[in-house]
């Protein structure tokens, strides 16, 4: 009795310590990328590259657990109670006090500071899952400690989910950093009493050989490449969400908390559900694939809810498959290593190698390797009779390919024996072959290269081939689109213009989208010399297309604050778009982030600055917070004139600005245009938007509003408090979804 009782005592202490190192583990990834807002920004990549460091790092602990094998427990015990120690000097923590050269490449320089700033805590408390397990194994007699990964991962889950639903909304930083510390010195204890139940002398050295047959190179390769599938779209899905929607570590934790928790479900000892995800999911693959990546502007959170389905169905898939393949517990901690290289390849394709593309193919490549490698299961079982025969079944895949072929082709050439809505018809054709063909990974990988091809993905390729199209750089992917039916052209960022100029002769200087002479910024800028007089000082946070540079007049001083040297590129680019080079060929423009550019600026030496600084469809956070408008207003004179552009379909800013401006002495009004006609060429060149006009000078504010209809006052939230660097949430914010205020022609 008193030895099953220890040994249920054993078992709950490890699975404890298992548990918390996971929750603080997953816990530090979205609190070090929060505290790296101010100093990074808010660009999805910045996130990616961080998951990178973490993966990098995953994969330094797999192996130091590796090697620890070679030692007898109490050895291990103690070398790893040391590690900890040393580890410890990092505590709390924090991000290292450097800053970038200004050479600084952003997709070394992040993971740098990143690895500096938490590597060797995170390298020690990463070592726990596998390093716990074999503990486990030595002081439970050999048994088996896979159940134990499942509740490693819950722990994951559990840490990621609890940052912005718990602590981001309710905690500063700096008593994040300290929760964190708390958690770190319980899980020293709790190993330090894992490291006691250890057996001792021979018994541990006999135990530690492993004795089971070792994994060939085929095996371990057939590992890695199932966990690098799943790893690469985590991260490209991503992309996807925080592009599109908002980069904020609500969003980023998601496709991460699903990643994990599919390891929860994989490795269950239970096998009904993993294993019928893993019967279904070639059909969700061939289904939902096609429709992510076909994707919609005007229903960016059904492709997001599809592109999460898909990434959690792929990673149950492939993981359980991984777990079908497992090793004996003796050969455990190789498997995780093999498991974590696995990881680090598909960050690395995902974050880094991806970027040779000029679109985000990493995703759709992704998605195919995905239908090739899970398992396939005939649908009914008349269809194995069907694929049987084998010269029968190489005539009937050669039939696939020439019938997907057939379809793809009339869909993208829209024959007229196709109705309306072609891509439709054809997806819908080339599943149905794609179900008939379940269970024969041929013919099915034809048909998933079908539907991924027609429903989106030649629209990519084509505008890919005309090489001047779309750009693609560490902060996002710019597409211009020309429409010349309308005479105009876009440039778009994810689902939101960031440009629109009309390409009709003599009109190529005319504002438009958000910057047309009615909106607010509009409205400013027709008011900025009779406040200020001919020689006002103006400065713009966000180049975009370069639009608001024609409203310039000579006597102006002008300086333009951007982040991506790529849209530089684009905007002083005539033959893309002649804003700059037609208005303001030899405008000054500050290359970085515009808390660090303006901060080197000199004080009180703009009379206006506008703030138009976007990551897709949402100003990044932490440009809304005390210290940047701290910032803002030492680089402008006192009665100097800040416009905060804040039109936003899923976040109501109003109220961080409002709180903002209350806690910084500024008055403010809001001017906000809303388009409700149905034209597209006119939603596209008087855009729906929502400005807010602040100034430390009331007389500023009333001057504008009398010159101006429309203006209101701030409407604020009883209660809200500013956002700081140390701490902001946007839980509150959230709003209901509307759909986008401007669309292709």
């Amino acid at each position: 009795m008193t030895t099953q009782r220890s040994a249920v005592t054993a078992r709950w202490m490890f699975l404890a310590t298992i548990l918390t190192g996971s929750f603080l583990l997953f816990l530090i990834q979205p609190m070090i990328a929060r505290m790296a807002l101010p100093r990074l920004g808010g660009a999805p990549a910045v996130w990616n590259s961080a998951m990178l460091v973490y993966q990098a790092l995953l994969l330094a602990g797999y192996a130091y657990a590796h090697y620890l094998g070679r030692f007898t427990g109490r050895q291990q015990a103690a070398i790893h109670l040391v590690l900890f120690a040393v580890a410890a000097l990092w505590l709390p923590i924090g991000l290292a006090d450097i800053l970038p050269p200004a050479d600084a490449a952003p997709a070394l320089w992040v993971p740098w500071l990143l690895a500096l700033s938490i590597g060797p805590i995170f390298f020690a408390v990463a070592a726990q899952a596998p390093l716990m397990q074999r503990w486990y194994s030595l002081a439970s007699g050999g048994r088996d400690p896979y159940a134990l990964y499942a509740a490693s991962n819950l722990g994951s889950f559990g840490g990621l989910i609890a940052y912005p639903l718990l602590v981001e909304p309710n905690m500063p930083v700096v008593a994040q950093s300290w929760l964190w510390t708390g958690g770190y010195v319980v899980l020293a204890l709790l190993v330090a009493g894992c490291a006691l139940i250890l057996p001792r002398g021979a018994t541990a050295a006999v135990v530690q050989a492993p004795v089971s047959e070792k994994p060939n190179v085929r095996c371990w390769l057939h590992w890695i490449v199932l966990a690098a599938v799943p790893s690469g779209l985590m991260l490209s899905t991503t992309t996807h969400l925080t592009t599109d929607i908002v980069a904020m570590p609500l969003l980023w934790v998601i496709p991460l908390g699903l990643y994990l928790l599919s390891f929860s479900v994989a490795f269950a000892t239970n096998r009904a559900v993993p294993d019928a995800i893993i019967r279904l999911a070639p059909l969700a693959i061939l289904l939902l694939g096609g429709l992510a990546l076909g994707g919609s502007q005007d229903r960016p959170l059904l492709g997001a809810f599809m592109g999460l389905l898909l990434l959690f169905v792929v990673a149950v898939a492939l993981h359980g498959e991984m777990y079908r393949l497992r090793p004996a517990p003796d050969r455990l901690t190789g498997f995780y290593l093999a498991m974590s290289v696995g990881g680090v390849i598909g960050g690395l394709f995902a974050a880094l190698l991806a970027v040779v593309f000029d679109w985000t193919y990493e995703h759709p490549l992704l998605i195919f390797a995905a239908g090739l490698l899970v398992p396939q299961t005939y649908l009914i079982a008349k269809l194995r009779g069907f694929w049987a025969d084998g010269q029968r079944a190489r005539i009937r895949t050669l039939a696939v390919a020439l019938a997907v072929m057939l379809i793809a082709l009339a869909s993208i050439s829209k024959l007229p024996l196709l109705p309306e809505s072609p891509e439709m018809l054809a997806f819908g054709l080339i599943a149905l072959i794609g179900i008939l063909c379940l269970g024969r990974r041929a013919p099915y990988a034809v048909a998933l290269a079908g539907v991924l091809l027609v429903f989106g993905g030649y629209r990519e390729i084509a505008l890919s081939l005309k090489g001047d199209a779309r750009v693609r750089s560490y902060f996002g992917v710019y597409t211009i689109r020309d429409f010349p039916a309308e005479g105009v052209r876009i440039l778009a960022h994810g689902t939101t213009f960031h440009g629109v100029q009309v390409t009709i002769p003599g009109q190529e200087t005319q504002p438009t989208s958000y910057y047309f002479t009615g909106s607010g910024i509009g409205e400013a800028m027709t008011s900025l010399e009779p406040i200020y007089g001919r020689a006002a000082r103006v400065g713009v946070v966000g180049l975009g297309a370069g639009t608001l540079a024609c409203y310039a007049k000579p006597g102006q001083s002008w300086t333009f604050y951007e982040i991506d040297p790529a849209v530089v590129k684009i905007a002083r680019d005539p033959a893309r778009f002649s804003f700059m080079s037609r208005c303001l060929p030899d405008a000054p423009i500050r290359i970085g982030d515009a808390r660090l550019t303006l901060d080197a600026a000199a004080p009180a030496s703009l009379d206006l600055l506008a703030l138009d600084a976007f990551s897709s469809d949402s100003v990044p956070m932490h440009l809304l917070t005390r210290e940047a408008f701290a910032t803002y207003g030492a680089a402008l004179q006192r009665r100097g004139l800040l416009m905060v552009h804040i039109s936003n379909r899923f976040l109501d800013l109003e109220p961080v600005v409002v709180a903002a401006a209350a806690d910084g002495g500024w008055t403010g009004a809001v001017l906000e245009y809303h388009n409700s006609g149905k034209a597209q060429k006119d939603a596209l060149l008087r855009a729906s938007s929502l400005w807010v006009a602040l100034s430390r000078d009331p007389v500023v504010i009333a001057d504008l509003g009398r010159r101006t209809p429309g203006w209101r006052p701030l409407a604020g939230r009883p209660g809200f408090q500013p956002w700081t660097d140390d701490f902001s949430s946007i839980l509150p914010l959230v709003k209901a979804w509307e759909p986008a205020t401007q669309k292709a022609p």
